[in-house]
């Protein structure tokens, strides 16, 4: 086995094929990983079947340990504990069940440049619903792809090739199929307001327009009051392609549920979300007052002292005093 110094930890096992590496097996026991974005001096540009999944069965090729040194021994490492990955730029083909049974994932990092996807790539891997993907030279179909694989609340981080941002949320919704005893056959159903933002892309492409003409269909059926925060703070936050009538109903939710924001973005810790919510929605007396105390009671000093000084900058001056001499 070939040892080489690293960031990071990995245990792998590799092929080289004529446009680069393909990593057959990989394990780290770290529970932050990036993949590197070379190996043996040639890029990394598939992963694959069952790549990174924890129950893999052994698989034969190069061998590589990747290591930054006390970490243990490379023999009992797994993805078990794996929960924030970022996947390698040169990156183009993810294989059957690349990532299956990685049950503690929740942030994945990858460019827009992937352009295969196996089947069940994602099998079983239920806590992952972060997502940042940074755009290639033009909009591939990666979110597209999740979207449609990952029915629950995905938060999802959009760098362009500008290195402008955004973030959009993806409400919940779910598939149901209930079994119809007398007709001997099986109904599918679908709950929950999120279909139709799992959904909103013409062409594998994100349409910002559609997504922005769900919102008051969102709100009229069943949701989930945070997600709707959520979704109407960040599309205001990062307000790419918004128009003025969308920006308006984002701005209208979030004046009336400003107290929800300001408790959320408190225990977020985020600061410059806090600081644009005072600004934006201009929460009343009673919402700061409730936010106060939440800092308090949390040690979120930040907050607490920006939401002083709110308090300060609200509070009436009272009369000036002149005086004749």
């Amino acid at each position: 086995m070939e040892i080489i110094p690293g960031s990071g930890n990995w245990r792998m096992i590799l092929r080289r094929e004529a446009d680069g590496i393909t990593v057959l097996r990989a394990a780290t026991c770290d529970k932050r990983a990036v993949l590197p974005e070379t190996l043996c001096g040639l890029p990394v540009t598939a992963l694959g079947d069952h790549a990174l999944s924890p129950t893999a069965a052994p698989a034969e090729g190069e061998e590589l340990l990747v290591t930054c040194g006390g970490a243990g021994d490379p023999e009992i490492w797994t993805n078990r504990d794996l929960e924030d990955l970022t996947l390698p730029r040169s990156l183009r083909r993810m294989g059957d069940y690349a990532l299956m049974n990685c049950g503690a994932l929740r942030t994945l990092r990858l460019h827009d440049g992937i352009r295969i996807w196996g089947a069940a790539v994602l099998m079983n891997c239920r806590s992952l619903n972060t997502l940042h993907l940074t755009r290639e030279e033009e909009q591939g179909d990666a979110l597209a792809w999740f979207a449609d694989e990952l029915p629950w609340e995905l938060d999802v981080t959009i760098r362009e090739t500008d290195g402008s941002l955004f973030r959009l949320i993806f409400p919940e919704y779910r598939e149901v199929y209930e079994e119809n005893c007398p007709a001997h056959h099986f109904d599918y159903n679908i709950s929950g307001a999120g279909y139709p933002y799992h959904h909103s892309f013409r062409r594998k492409k994100l349409d910002l327009r559609t997504y922005d003409e769900l919102w008051p269909g969102f709100l009229g059926m069943e949701h989930d009051a945070g997600c709707a925060v959520r979704l109407a703070f960040w599309r205001l936050r990062y307000p790419m392609e918004l128009s003025p009538r969308a920006a308006e109903q984002y701005g209208s939710y979030l004046r009336t549920h400003a107290g929800e924001a300001a408790a959320w973005l408190v225990g977020e810790r985020d600061m410059p979300g806090l600081a644009f919510l005072l600004r934006t929605a201009e929460p009343e007396a009673a919402e700061l007052a409730a936010a106060r105390d939440l800092a308090r009671e949390s040690g979120a000093a930040e907050a607490l002292a920006l939401l002083l000084e709110q308090q300060r900058d609200e509070a009436p001056r009272g009369l000036d005093k002149t005086f004749d001499l």
